[in-house]
């Protein structure tokens, strides 16, 4: 008589969890694309506007697709907290809410910093506003949704 005893492990991929992290970043990446647009848009009226977007230090002016790159690049990594509080948090909306709103603060000091016009400051500040705007909602009723 032999006996047989399989000890093996099947990866079984958890098809919810995967799910959710999917939708979570379909969600993110659909909003980033907003968020980018509208901070490029955004800018490109402020520029129409007359705010000069030049940085003394560097005496460089910062040119309207860089807003979309780093729009798209931040958007990307608060896309990146998301899941990653989804995945390791208990309350991962409300902690993703309060991480990203402390950040958004966090991210007005190098504007003020910066030693541009005082137009071009507020309008940096006020881009971060807009980009937060779109992104922050999103992520956290997608955190929601994924939690519920």
């Amino acid at each position: 008589m032999t006996s047989r005893t399989d000890t093996s492990v099947a990866a079984v991929p958890a098809t919810g969890q995967t799910h959710r992290f999917r939708g979570l970043v379909g969600t993110g990446l659909a909003a980033t694309l907003a968020a980018t647009a509208a901070t490029t848009l955004a800018a490109a009226v402020a520029g129409a506007a007359g705010v000069d977007f030049e940085i003394p230090d560097g005496g460089e002016t910062i040119p309207l697709p860089g807003f979309a790159v780093v729009t798209a690049f931040f958007s990307v990594v608060g896309i990146v907290i998301a899941v990653a509080l989804l995945r390791w948090s208990a309350r991962p909306a409300g902690r993703f809410l309060w991480t990203t709103v402390v950040l958004t603060a966090v991210s007005f000091i190098p504007s003020v910093l910066s030693g541009g016009s005082p137009a071009t400051v507020l309008t940096l500040v006020a881009l971060h506003v807009v980009a937060a705007a779109v992104m922050i909602p999103a992520l956290t009723r997608g955190l929601r949704a994924c939690t519920s």
